[in-house]
């Protein structure tokens, strides 16, 4: 069974501002609109509505983003009203928040729903479950690894019939080295500081300056290092605070209390991660909670470069420990500069090989258009499940 031809996918995600979810919704947009579709998004918008409209997308501006149970109810209408004027064929929730409204909307107009599982959702209390639970209400979850899967089957009791696996998938002409020229790795050079002559082993860390993301293990870590008499690295912490500034400020005054300001550059949100992993020697990834999937562990070997990560959550799929990349306890900083210094002796031509290595296995396993490909025919199994329920009319029926 394919797509009808008239077939209308709304995504509803809190913003489209920075992360795997946002990406993954863009991806999927394009995806729907190659295959003669139309493709909305409902969302607060961001700095990635760009990227949606020049594919065909369209935005369907409003607040999702919001936990106010009277800003839901209204998003909810909003939605009702926008199923019925676009003829919506299927509807995606990609956050819980958002789900809710988007689950009344779609229950209140008989519309398929489907929910992609994103992350590891904490609940300590029966409230908070049943909140999360929000996102198994549908027709189908999407569990974007093996690892999150595991996760609702046991913390929800879901049917295991209803749930997918479909790993995050990574833009293979994108993230291509072969198509990143040398004046977008020598502008990231420049922005971030880093001088012509300047050998040292780079690492990047990339992602939002929040507390999970393991920065300041980075920074003990680089601490002990230099305590050793090492000065042969150079680290960058690429992303913004999405303005959380104390956590910011924070992170900057232990990299000046440490002494590290010549290792250690904060350099902001960065729109071309493809050459920023070309800048990289190796990519960091040292969450302190486990990542359902870890995207910014996949991009990287996509890049040819190898990964040392936290050895929990999504990552232990993605980084073969010794193979494409190391894998390390979060939160343990002697653990973690003990591997950057095993990365920096590797040397150049042994880090390069491994860096291939893990290119391959994510051009294999992770390639965006494979993730797109395994969501349209998740579509394509609601919709013919709804078709099946539909009672039968005509003779004999």
């Amino acid at each position: 069974m394919a797509l009808p031809s008239d077939f209308t996918l709304l995504q509803v995600v809190p913003e489209l501002e920075t992360g795997g979810a946002e990406q993954t919704t863009i991806d999927v947009a394009r995806a729907v609109i190659a295959a003669g579709g139309k493709a909305l998004v409902a969302t607060r918008g961001g700095r990635m509505t760009a990227r949606l409209e020049a594919d065909g997308g369209r935005l369907a501006q409003m607040p999702v983003q919001s936990k106010n149970p009277l800003v839901m109810l209204g998003n909810a209408a909003r939605l009702v009203d926008l199923i019925r004027s676009e003829k919506v064929s299927l509807v995606h929730a990609r956050s819980r928040a958002p789900a809710f409204s988007a689950l009344w909307a779609a229950q209140t107009t008989k519309t398929p729903f489907v929910a992609t599982y994103h992350g590891i959702y904490k609940a300590k209390s029966g409230l908070k479950r049943w909140y999360n639970a929000v996102m198994t209400r549908g027709d189908l979850v999407i569990a974007n690894s093996d690892y999150t899967r595991d996760h609702l089957l046991a913390e929800h009791g879901t049917d295991p019939e209803k749930v997918v696996t479909i790993p995050r998938g990574v833009d293979l002409d994108r993230f291509n080295p072969a198509w990143v020229t040398p004046d977008r790795i020598e502008a990231l050079k420049t922005a971030w500081g880093i001088d012509a002559s300047d050998r040292r082993t780079r690492f990047v860390l990339a992602g939002r300056l929040t507390r999970i993301k393991g920065h300041a293990t980075i920074i003990e870590a680089a601490r002990r290092l230099r305590a050793q008499g090492r000065d042969d690295f150079l680290i960058i912490f690429a992303g913004d605070d999405q303005g959380r500034t104390g956590f910011g400020e924070e992170l900057a005054k232990a990299v000046a209390d440490a002494g590290l300001g010549d290792t250690i550059h904060i350099v902001g949100h960065c729109d071309d991660m493809p050459a920023a992993y070309l800048v990289a020697d190796v990519a960091i990834l040292p969450t302190t909670v486990p990542e359902s999937f870890g995207r910014a562990a996949v991009e990287p070997q996509a890049m040819g470069r190898p990964v040392i990560a936290s050895n929990h959550g999504g990552t232990t799929e993605t980084v073969v420990d010794g193979v494409s990349g190391w894998l390390v306890p979060p939160g343990e900083p002697t653990a973690w500069a003990a591997a950057m210094a095993r990365a920096i002796d590797l040397g150049p031509g042994q880090r390069l090989a491994m860096g291939q290595t893990g290119m391959n296995r994510t051009r294999q396993l992770y390639r965006v258009d494979a993730m797109c490909d395994a969501t349209l025919a998740a579509y394509e199994r609601v919709l013919k499940m709804r078709d099946a329920a539909l009672p039968k009319t005509g003779v004999g029926a």
